[in-house]
C-alpha cells in the first residue's frame, strides 16, 4: 500500500491553520527548513515517522489525525471532521446535510443489497 502524501500534507496544513501557526513557526518547532515543511504540506516530500510524530506533537493532534485518509479504521477521525463541519452550520444547513446523508446512505445500502443479490 502506498501512502497518500498529498492527503497527509493537507491534514498537516489544516491542523497548522487551526492552531493559528505559520508554516515557518511550525518548521522551527520541528527543526525542518521552511522549504521542506512546504514540500511536506504539498505532498511533494515524504515525511518520516519521526518527523510525523514531531509535527503532531507541535500541532497538538494525534498521528491518526494526520494519517486518517490512509487508514482503513479511522471512523473516529472522520466523525470529528464531520462534527467540525457541522459546528459552523446554520439550522437550515444542518437539516439539508441530514437529508443528504440520509439519501446517500439509502442509496449506498440499496446498491450494496443489489450487488449481493447478483
Amino acid at each position: 500500500m502506498e501512502l497518500d502524501y498529498k492527503a497527509i500534507g493537507k491534514r498537516i496544513k489544516i491542523a497548522r491553520i487551526n492552531a493559528d501557526m505559520t508554516q515557518e513557526h511550525l518548521s522551527d518547532l520541528v527543526e525542518l527548513s521552511p522549504s521542506h515543511m512546504s514540500n511536506i504540506e504539498t505532498g511533494t516530500a515524504k515525511v518520516s515517522l519521526t518527523t510525523m510524530v514531531r509535527i503532531a506533537n507541535a500541532l497538538s493532534v494525534t498521528v491518526d489525525d494526520l494519517l486518517c485518509d490512509n487508514l482503513v479504521h479511522a471512523k473516529v477521525q472522520f466523525e470529528q471532521d464531520i462534527q467540525q463541519m457541522l459546528d459552523g452550520c446554520s439550522e437550515l444547513e444542518i437539516r439539508l446535510v441530514k437529508d443528504l446523508i440520509e439519501s446517500t446512505l439509502n442509496t449506498l445500502r440499496r446498491d450494496a443489497n443489489l450487488r449481493e443479490k447478483h
